[in-house]
């Protein structure tokens, strides 16, 4: 599979351990190995030249100027052919003891240029490099080396992440393989597959597919739409359109890419785990990874949503380059499984099925051409009729996607029976079964499922607080519970915390869930945060039009921020304009007893939250006492008594006298 390795050298952490595992693989495919260094002498020799005007004064006569020049080319030449030569020399001494055919190769010029160019002289299979180099530093993610030859050269390239003594601990015996179900990523596949007999590793696939992204774009402008365009756009008829074509069928056209690429891999000997994933690309592989650590992540340098020609990387593959800790090989690439191959050569289309086809959305004909494909061939058809489209339809949708009045009566004898019985969840994929006594997931093909009856989610809801029936922007209803609303205002940055809503609420709907508890919004606000979800504590936006259950009374809560992120902490509810006017007044005493009053206040008048006019009014309470402590300064300076806004130990310095109350 390798014939020539090549591996760029600095004597850099990651490129020496970049260098003892291009070895490994060149003992494994006996391949031939070239080294290279690329120095920089006509930089040098350039910068040189441009500070030739400092030199002393004996030096800048003609003759002897002439000589210093030729005396710093030649030094400067010599030594970084040396440096280079030293560089080299242990790449070449382990491949001698691995009996393997070693080049040096040195060269002058920019490094990744230089480079790439070479890669395309010698006719190069994989480039085994370094993520980062010599001028690696504490917040570096890839270094502009491996960036750009990772980019233009157009090669399977291998980023060596990992270094020996990583945080990550040991490495697992897996090799993470990214399928789309694009030509690349089923190359990917072949690849690992191969890693895999000469190392003796484990290979595992993952597919994800993304249901969220329409809602969330959905739920983000539909506030910012006019009325009648709002209408025109028709959210409802948007959503369901989604919901029940788009986003079932896309499980299961990705479930179909993993079985495709089991059976890959039984065609070549080989066993291969399969796991679906629900999400953004990039970050579920990420994720994935973290949590089982592999040897390696496989996938394509572009993807599914390549345009014909396009060179580069795809989105998944920059993402991954850059935030990977684990060695990561992306490849060039390209297998059509035998079954498409087969159907494409095999399969013949009616003028009506074509003319059908074309009302497809263009974004997804390539997919869906695909699964129309692979449902002809195990149903045995030859051709494609409209009513092989309309089994598809069947498969890769739910019968709710057709029209109100053909469906009212089934759906009728469904809800009802999930009022009874509660919802089947498939411990595969995650996602409800439409039928309430399932045999077998239509998604993922698994036969164990997880029922939610009614009972439990009512034991859940009463533990966690009640729950709130909350509206969504296309107007159906859902609750949630308190610990679940507290638990996303834990995300302070109001953007974030819209999005994971949304994300929350789609999920919900894909497993026909009624209620949101903790333990279902735990997922999205850990995946958000990248942290463990601490605590429920949260705040009150500004602009937020629906009020929030605060927490029990004797909880205090974040209400808000300064714009030096300092925070209002009540276990009172306060208005908007209420807390922008409290933290006008200065950070620290002057505030915290300013708060007290406008509280005690509250308290004594029995007010359930705090209003703009109770904090001017006591504000108005501490500009008296105020006015009275500066009066008695100037009285006796040296004799203030203590009040009770002001303790013996507190003095008054100028700017609290000046400004008391951020005016």
């Amino acid at each position: 599979m390798y014939r020539t390795i090549y591996v760029p050298v600095d004597n850099s952490e990651h490129s020496n351990r970049a260098v003892a595992l291009a070895v490994e693989l060149g003992r494994a495919f006996g391949a031939r190995m070239i080294g290279c260094h690329v120095y920089a002498a006509r930089m040098h020799d350039y910068r040189f030249r441009q500070m030739e005007y400092t030199l002393p004064e004996e030096y800048l006569e003609e003759t002897e100027l002439e000589r210093q020049r030729r005396i710093h080319d030649s030094l400067i030449t010599m030594g970084l052919q040396l440096i280079s030569e030293s560089y080299l020399g242990p790449m070449g001494a382990s491949c001698r003891q691995a009996g393997l055919e070693f080049e040096p190769r040195m060269m002058d010029g920019k490094h990744s240029a230089e480079i790439v160019k070479d890669v395309a002289a010698v006719d190069t299979d994989l480039i085994v490099l370094g993520a980062l180099g010599m001028g690696r530093t504490r917040d570096s993610q890839i270094g502009s080396v491996c960036e750009r030859v990772t980019r233009h050269a157009q090669r399977d390239v291998l980023v060596v992440k990992r270094l020996p003594e990583g945080d990550g601990g040991p490495a697992s015996d897996t090799i993470l393989v990214g399928i789309d179900g694009s030509p690349q990523s089923f190359g990917a596949l072949l690849v690992a597959i191969e890693l895999a007999k000469r190392f003796g590793k484990r290979v595992e696939a993952v597919a994800v597919y993304d249901p969220y992204l329409h809602y969330s774009v959905f739920s983000g402008i539909v506030n910012v739409l006019t009325e009648r365009a709002a209408k025109v756009f028709r959210f409802e008829e948007q959503n369901q359109l989604h919901e029940e074509i788009i986003d079932t069928g896309l499980a299961q056209i990705y479930q179909s890419h993993l079985d495709v690429a089991g059976k890959m891999a039984a065609s070549h000997g080989v066993a291969i785990g399969k796991t679906l994933l629900d999400g953004k690309a990039f970050q579920k592989v990420l994720d994935h990874a973290r949590k089982t650590n592999p040897w390696l992540i496989a996938i394509g340098r572009i993807g599914v949503h390549a345009t014909p020609g396009e060179a580069g990387l795809g989105s998944t593959a920059e993402n991954l380059l850059r935030l990977s800790t684990a060695d990561l090989l992306l490849t060039a690439r390209a297998a059509v499984p035998e079954l498409d191959v087969r159907a494409e050569e095999t399969i013949r289309w009616t003028p009506e099925a074509e003319e059908r086809f074309r009302r497809v959305p263009a974004q997804v004909q390539g997919i869906a051409r695909t699964a129309v494909h692979r449902l002809a061939m195990e149903k045995g058809h030859s051709v494609v009729t409209t009513s092989v489209l309309d089994e598809a339809m069947d498969r890769f949708m739910p019968k709710r996607a057709a029209a109100a009045t053909t469906r009212l009566a089934e759906e009728l004898v469904l809800d009802r029976a999930r009022e009874r019985k509660g919802v089947a969840v498939c411990r595969g994929c995650g996602l409800a079964a439409s039928d309430p006594d399932p045999v077998r997931c239509s998604v993922c093909g698994g036969r164990g499922f997880e029922r939610i009856a009614p009972e439990t989610v009512a034991a859940i809801l009463e533990a966690e607080g009640g729950a709130r029936e909350e509206t969504t922007y296309d107007g159906r209803k859902l609750r949630w519970t308190e610990e679940a609303r507290r638990a996303l205002w834990t995300l302070e940055d109001a953007y974030r915390r819209r999005r994971t809503k949304a994300r929350v609420e789609k999920a919900a709907r894909l497993r026909r869930l009624e209620a949101v508890t903790l333990d279902f919004v735990r997922r999205f606000v850990e995946e958000e945060t990248g942290e463990p979800l601490a605590g429920a504590e949260r705040g009150t936006p500004a602009g937020e039009t629906r009020p929030d259950p605060g927490p029990p009374s004797s909880e205090r809560r974040l209400v808000a921020r300064d714009d030096k992120n300092v925070p209002l902490l009540s276990s009172l509810e306060w208005s908007e304009d209420a807390a922008r006017r409290i933290l006008r007044v200065p950070a620290g005493f002057m505030r915290d007893r300013t708060q007290e009053r406008i509280e005690a206040l509250a308290r004594e008048r029995g007010a359930a939250a705090v209003d703009l006019g109770l904090v001017e009014e006591g504000i108005e309470l501490g500009r008296k006492l105020m006015a009275e402590a500066i009066e008695a300064y100037r009285a006796s300076p040296r004799e203030v008594p203590p009040s009770a806004d002001r303790p013996a130990s507190a003095p008054l310095n100028e700017v609290s006298i000046l400004n008391p109350m951020g005016e």
